[in-house]
């Protein structure tokens, strides 16, 4: 069968990407290997838990933000309801437990009670996050800098870079090699706009989205894994798919074709030798991301009963002295191991009953640690993973630990199987400083990429503005 647009994975970009061009008219065939659409925006039910994969909190939401113009285009609020988060972050490590609020001028006043000697760095760091897309604008062609070098030029107490790099790891696993104009748009849009949890967890959202394609006369294609995409006289005009483990290969054919998967994935297995060859280049300039590690708990009573407040938890370990300590802590041993804790029960999730609540533990994560290990091996140290930061989390919230009903692990190696994202890297190619000096992956006619692995980078939003900036552009043309 011929179609408009063929989709190739269902994570958020492709999901949006898809709805918008099947809501314009466009017959439109998705394609995703896994059996439920969404990616990291997905969640799997234990016993009386539903556990959220991937969102903590979605960044933005206001007047100006492009996730509310693309929302209610495709009519998501009128169908998934956005909690909103009661703050940042807390930060804790060793004598310093501070909450960040979203609001800025808020954070502003919290973080120069802590450190008054510092009012000049936390001034220019709020501008620099506030004033983001305007300071990129005018320093255009300039040499890219890094997270971390700005927070060495602009303050010099290490202890409040440290706060202020509480959630990094939604971003990256180094300050120093993060593109500082790439985290001040993101972590802007948090200041800016506060935060939002999906109710019911972010499959609410994604499967919403497939609903958009199916009901206008698109199609959803789960448990199908693409094996192949087809050219002719250099322009993209279909794919190859199989179905569940099946070894009978399939065919559809339309004019544009959207990748919303791991682009070295695509160039390795998808594409055919003269396209791979054109590809290749530009690919292996860029640095595959991160991982997270995290551990799933539900719990048998809310944590609020055990005197938790707060909604989201950063721990970073004593070992940590300075920003140059992150890294090496990231790739550490688990009993070292720096984490967030994100208690769902602090607002009105829909993940759990009443009675109960669903907690997650989260930290960076790479394949490396888990490779070369036989199955038993592989759960054995999931266990102790566990375990590790089950202790953790007692110590945090004292008597947490009996009040645990059930508990999993999912990995790097879990990502990579799910997601099928080459080293499970949830935020796609890493934004480095030298991301803007890259050569531009090739254009291919109606061969289109919409994912985390393109210029708009990981997270909830930017797979989102990626699916619809890539339809936008189709219909445009």
């Amino acid at each position: 069968m011929k179609y408009d647009i063929i989709v190739i994975g269902a994570g958020l970009a492709g999901l949006t990407a898809g709805a918008k061009l099947a809501k314009e008219g466009k017959k439109v065939l998705l394609v995703e290997q896994h059996s439920v659409p969404g990616g990291c925006a997905t969640t799997f039910k234990r016993k009386d838990f539903l556990f959220e994969v991937g969102l903590h909190e979605m960044d933005g939401l206001h007047p100006a933000d492009m996730k509310t113009r693309i929302f209610r285009d495709l009519g998501v609020f009128d169908h998934v309801k956005f909690i909103r988060v009661p703050e940042f972050y807390r930060f804790v490590h060793q004598d310093y437990d501070i909450v960040v609020p979203h609001d800025p001028a808020a954070a502003k006043a919290i973080l120069l009670k802590h450190f008054p000697d510092e009012e000049s760095g936390i001034d220019a760091y709020f501008y620099q996050l506030l004033n983001a897309r305007q300071i990129i604008k005018n320093s255009a062609g300039q040499r890219e800098k890094s997270l971390g070098e700005f927070l060495d030029s602009t303050i010099g107490n290490e202890e409040l870079k440290l706060v202020l790099l509480g959630n990094l790891g939604y971003f990256h696993d180094d300050p120093y090699s993060l593109s500082l104009s790439y985290y001040s748009v993101a972590q802007g849009s948090y200041y800016g706009g506060g935060g939002n949890f999906i109710r019911g967890g972010s499959q609410v959202l994604s499967d919403y989205l497939a609903g958009i394609i199916t009901q206008n006369d698109g199609e959803v294609l789960l448990g199908h894994k693409v094996t192949g995409i087809h050219f002719e006289d250099d322009k993209a005009i279909g794919i190859s798919y199989t179905k569940g483990n099946s070894d009978t290969t399939l065919t559809a054919f339309g004019i544009h074709i959207i990748v919303n998967a791991a682009i070295p994935n695509v160039v390795d297995q998808m594409l055919p030798e003269k396209q791979k060859e054109l590809f290749s280049p530009a690919v292996k300039k860029r640095t595959v991301g991160a991982s997270l590690l995290t551990l799933y708990l539900g719990f048998n009573k809310p944590l609020k009963e055990l005197g938790n407040r707060n909604y989201s938890v950063f721990i970073f370990d004593d070992s940590i002295k300075s920003m140059k300590d992150i890294l090496s802590n990231n790739q550490g041993d688990f009993k070292e191991r720096s984490f967030t804790f994100v208690d769902y029960g602090q607002v009105d999730s829909g993940l759990a009953p009443e009675e109960k609540t669903v907690g997650a533990i989260c930290c960076i994560d790479y394949t490396s640690q888990w490779e070369g290990m036989s199955r038993e091996q592989y759960k054995a140290k999931k266990e102790e993973v566990a375990q590790i930061f089950m202790e953790k989390l007692d110590r945090l919230i004292p008597g947490s630990r009996k009040h645990i009903e059930h508990y999993e692990v999912g990995t790097s190696k879990t990502v990579e199987r799910y997601t099928l994202n080459r080293q499970g890297a949830v935020y796609g190619f890493a934004q480095t400083p030298e991301r803007v000096m890259l050569d531009p992956l090739p254009a291919i006619e109606n061969l289109h990429f919409a994912s985390a692995w393109t210029k708009t980078g990981g997270g909830f939003s930017g797979a989102i503005f990626s699916g619809y900036m890539c339809a936008f552009e189709i219909l445009r043309k």
